[in-house]
C-alpha cells in the first residue's frame, strides 16, 4: 500500500520560533524517515517554501526546501506545521502565496491538514469554513475571532473531518500525524512506530487539550499499573467497578483519576483499546471475526461490527483486507 506524498509548508524558514520547529520536526521525524520493515512503501516527504533551492545530499536536517509552493498542488496530503508569529500577535495576514497554494491543493485533491497555528492558513484559504477544527487552546480564541465560519473546538487534541484535519499545539500534533499513519497504513505500523518514539500508541482526537490540576494525582503512581494491567486483560468483561477494585480506589475517585489522565471516561478508554486491540489482530492473525471480538473483549461479532462501524467507519471485514500484514495476505 502506497501511503503517497506528503508536502510540507514551510513559509517562515528565516525567522521560526522554536515551537515552529518542534511541529515542523514532527512532521518530519513521521513522515520523512523510512520505515521498511514495517511498510513496503513510506511515505514521500516534500519540504515546500517560497525559497526553494536544492538540498543538500545526506541524513541531517536542513530548512532548506527542494520544493516550491506550486508543489502544494501535485501531493496526496498536505500539512502546515505554523504560521510565522507575526499572523498570530500582531494580526497581519497570511502569505498570499501561500493561502493560493493551498486553495489550489485542496481543489485538487489533497488531504489537508494544520498542525497548532497551522489552522490560520487553512482557515484564510477558506478550507476550514462550516468545519469543524482546533489549534492550541492559547490560539483558538483568535481563530474563532478572525474566521467566523470556522467550528472551532478548543476542548481536543484533534479534528478529523475526512479530508480536513486540524491538531492543537506540541504534542497533539505528533498524535495527529500518528492518526494518519494508523488510517494509511494500519494500527500495526502505526504502534510500532510509536513504540520506536517511545510515546503512547493511540491519544483519540476526542481527548482534552489539558489536565484539570484540582484533581489530586497519587504519589504513588497508582492508576498507571491499573491501566496496564487492564490493556494486558482487554479479553475480561471488565467494569469501572473492578478496575477501581484492583486500583484500590473507590468508583467514583477512580473514575475522575481515569478523567483527569486520560480526558475521557474509563468505559471509553477502556473501548478505545479494546478497538485498538482488535485492530492488530485483525492485521496480524488469521482470527475469525468472532475470536477477534472475544479477545479485544468485545463479545459478539456482532458488536465488534457494530462498534467498528461507529468508531472506524468500515466493517472489521473491510479493515482487515485495507490492512492485512503482507505475510499473511498469501495464506
Amino acid at each position: 500500500m502506497n501511503p503517497g506524498s506528503v508536502a510540507v509548508a514551510v513559509v517562515d524558514d528565516t525567522d521560526m520560533q522554536l515551537w515552529d520547529l518542534y511541529e515542523l520536526s514532527i512532521a518530519c521525524s513521521v513522515f520523512g524517515q523510512p520505515q521498511p520493515d514495517l511498510a513496503d512503501t513510506w511515505y514521500d516527504l516534500w519540504l515546500c517554501s517560497p525559497r526553494a533551492e536544492t538540498a543538500p545530499p545526506g541524513r541531517g536536517f536542513s530548512l532548506r526546501a527542494s520544493h516550491d509552493l506550486e508543489s502544494l498542488v501535485e501531493a496526496d496530503t498536505v500539512i502546515v506545521p505554523s504560521v510565522p508569529e507575526a499572523v498570530i500577535s500582531e494580526g497581519e495576514p497570511v502569505a498570499p502565496e501561500l493561502v493560493g497554494a493551498l486553495r489550489r491543493a485542496a481543489d485538487a485533491g489533497a488531504r489537508m491538514v494544520s498542525l497548532c497555528t497551522g489552522a490560520f492558513a487553512l482557515a484564510e484559504a477558506g478550507i476550514l469554513d462550516g468545519r469543524r477544527a482546533t489549534a492550541h487552546w492559547m490560539h483558538t480564541d483568535d481563530l474563532a475571532r478572525r474566521y467566523p465560519k470556522v467550528r472551532v473546538d478548543d476542548s481536543v487534541l484533534y479534528v478529523d473531518d475526512g479530508d480536513v484535519l486540524t491538531s492543537a499545539g506540541m504534542t497533539a500534533g505528533l498524535d495527529l500525524c500518528l492518526h494518519l499513519v494508523r488510517h494509511d497504513l494500519g494500527a500495526h505500523v502505526a504502534n510500532q512506530l510509536a513504540r520506536r518514539m517511545v510515546i503512547p500508541a493511540h491519544r483519540s482526537g476526542g481527548q482534552a487539550q489539558f489536565i484539570d490540576l484540582s484533581v489530586p494525582v497519587t504519589d504513588d503512581d497508582s492508576l498507571g499499573p491499573v491501566l496496564q494491567w487492564a490493556v494486558e486483560h482487554l479479553d475480561r468483561p471488565l467494569s469501572v467497578d473492578d478496575l477501581a477494585r484492583h486500583a484500590g480506589m473507590s468508583p467514583r475517585t477512580f473514575f475522575r483519576q481515569v478523567q483527569a489522565v486520560t480526558g475521557t471516561t474509563p468505559l471509553q478508554w477502556l473501548l478505545s483499546q479494546r478497538l485498538a486491540r482488535a485492530q492488530s489482530l485483525l492485521e496480524s492473525t488469521d482470527l475469525s471475526v468472532e475470536q477477534v471480538s472475544e479477545r479485544s473483549g468485545l463479545g459478539t461479532a456482532a458488536n465488534l461490527r457494530r462498534h467498528f462501524a461507529m468508531n472506524i467507519g468500515v466493517t472489521p471485514t473491510d479493515y482487515r483486507r485495507a490492512f492485512r500484514r503482507p505475510h499473511l495476505a498469501g495464506r
